[in-house]
């Protein structure tokens, strides 16, 4: 099955493909679609919910490297994930080293989690929660979701059930980093918030560490979520690297 998508800009322009992360969807791009408007946008929608098959991290890589192959018609292509869509992403370099020429890694975990299936089991317990506004405001806060976006965020997490989260929390707790992505020949440019978990600051290290194409940045005071938090610095950490021009002071380079 392809991928549902949405298109927007310059098609004659370079490919800009945004992945967005589980528990989300491609709306969580609005504000850097309007802001790459001059350039060829494609935001695909993951196929997390109600399917016939369950959730894969490397299925759905393999979804979009037929999209991305579909529309590129032989001009650069910047692909940018988040979360669970970074995994996809790296998920993406591993499969096909040269496909993309810029690669935007954000909050994407790598390393295993400890004791990933109990923490799995108590997620499903308090699934039913999603069906709890109040809940589901809670979590929204967390992930920088604005008002505007929080109907169609809650009407989302609530038809999750139970089976869903339970494979996407493996899929995503369970995700290391492929072996070919090292051969990945992108800019790579891996970011994580200051005020994220401390295996996710790791794991943005670990990438760097795997890639001598890597580059790295630390969004001060931000949980998961920075393109949500603060678009317009997201948006322009976006222009300045692909510019190959200094990153703006708010930001801090992890170079260890």
């Amino acid at each position: 099955m392809k991928l549902s998508y949405k298109e927007y800009g310059n098609q004659h322009a370079p490919l800009m493909i945004f992945i967005h992360g589980g528990g989300v969807g491609g709306w969580m791009w609005d504000r850097q679609v309007r802001h790459f408007s001059s350039y060829h946008v494609v935001v695909p929608e993951l196929e997390i919910l109600e399917n016939a098959s369950p959730f894969s991290i490397h299925a759905s890589a393999d979804h979009i490297i037929a999209l991305i192959e579909e529309k590129r018609k032989n001009k650069p292509v910047i692909a940018i994930g988040f979360s669970l869509g970074a995994q996809i992403l790296l998920a993406i370099l591993g499969k096909k080293p040269y496909l993309v020429d810029y690669a935007m890694v954000n909050s994407a975990l790598v390393k295993s989690w400890p004791f990933t299936g109990a923490l799995i089991q108590t997620s499903a317990f308090f699934q039913p929660l999603a069906k709890s506004k109040a809940f589901s405001r809670l979590q929204a806060k967390s992930l920088y979701i604005e008002e505007p976006y929080f109907e169609t965020y809650y009407r989302n997490s609530s038809r999750l059930r139970k089976q869903d989260l339970a494979v996407l929390l493996k899929e995503n707790m369970s995700f290391t980093l492929p072996s070919n992505f090292k051969l990945a020949s992108a800019d790579i440019l891996v970011t994580v918030g200051e005020k994220e978990r401390s295996i996710m600051k790791e794991s943005a290290k670990e990438i760097r560490r795997s890639n001598p194409n890597c580059r790295a940045l630390m969004f001060p005071e931000i949980g998961h979520g920075i393109s949500l938090a603060k678009p317009k610095l997201f948006n322009r950490v976006i222009d300045h690297w692909l510019a190959d021009i200094e990153f703006p002071d708010e930001v801090m380079a992890i170079n260890e």
